[in-house]
């Protein structure tokens, strides 16, 4: 039995025309063909959405463009927009480079095409290890599709250093935002934010303060929809602390290392 719980944003519960959905290949979060392909067969889109892993049966959510569902995340940060007036447009802008890096969203309110107010918002759901590609391939068998299992790969999810990563980035761009006074929003699945409460030191991270610039927003997945669980907030003291300002270095080295690995391969050996 696969643990595959979505693909290309269906259900493994519903009866759906497999055979289209695996042809067209269509993210109806994006409202496009999915981006997620295989590196040896980028004419293939994986179309993972969710699985199930270990205790938790419901989903883990391991494409951050799943949290787009219904642009929920989106109307969540409405009252963030603190000089927004009606009368305004909203547009959602992707892809905003800032002092700190890049952010996934910016809700923003317009007038004229004049930007009055803004919410940053940052998606990060679980990278996983191993390959996936074997729980895909017996899900579309199960399905009666023809589909070519790889060995036994399995897989599992890189917890540890998918928290390190996102906390490093946050504490880089939240002085950014606390800088120009506006609010940074970042929106997790719930078991990833009781993984990091475990790991890290989140005792200043229990409440929801208007006045901080960082809001967490956690989302559970039930009956294939996401909802608002729960949300909290922070600033930049805070997640030091949550990261330990000694250790902010280390993890950052580890980071480094881990996307230089990826990326070495025979084709870029320096060659005497």
């Amino acid at each position: 039995m696969s643990a595959l719980l979505e693909l290309f944003g269906h259900s493994a519960q519903t009866q759906a025309d497999w055979q289209t959905v695996l042809l067209e290949q269509q993210c109806p979060y994006l409202n496009k063909k999915c981006v997620k392909t295989r590196k040896s067969s980028p004419e293939i889109a994986i179309g993972t959405c969710s699985v199930a892993y270990r205790q938790h049966t419901d989903g883990i959510i391991i494409c951050p463009h799943r949290m787009l569902e219904r642009q929920q995340i989106f109307f969540d940060t409405l009252h963030l927009l603190e000089n927004h007036e009606p009368g305004n447009q909203l547009h959602i802008v992707s892809e905003v480079s800032i002092p700190g890096g890049s952010v996934d969203y910016f809700l923003v309110s317009a007038k004229n095409n004049k930007v009055q107010d803004f919410v940053g918002i940052e998606i990060q759901t679980l990278d996983t290890t191993g390959s996936l590609w074997n729980e895909r391939q017996k899900f579309i068998i199960a399905q009666g599709q023809a589909a070519i299992l790889e060995g036994n790969k399995s897989f599992g999810m890189n917890w540890k250093m998918t928290a390190k990563t996102i906390l490093v980035q946050l504490h880089h761009k939240i002085q950014t935002f606390e800088h120009l006074g506006k609010h940074l929003v970042l929106v997790i699945q719930t078991p990833f934010e009781m993984y990091m409460r475990q790991e890290f030191n989140f005792s200043s991270i229990s409440k929801v303060k208007p006045t901080d610039a960082l809001q967490i927003h956690t989302y559970k997945l039930a009956n294939h929809q996401i909802q608002l669980d729960e949300r909290f907030s922070t600033n930049s003291i805070g997640l030091s602390e949550a990261l330990g300002l000694q250790a902010e270095a280390k993890l950052e080295l580890e980071i480094i290392k881990m996307q230089l690995e990826t990326k070495l391969n025979p084709q870029n050996i320096l060659k005497i």
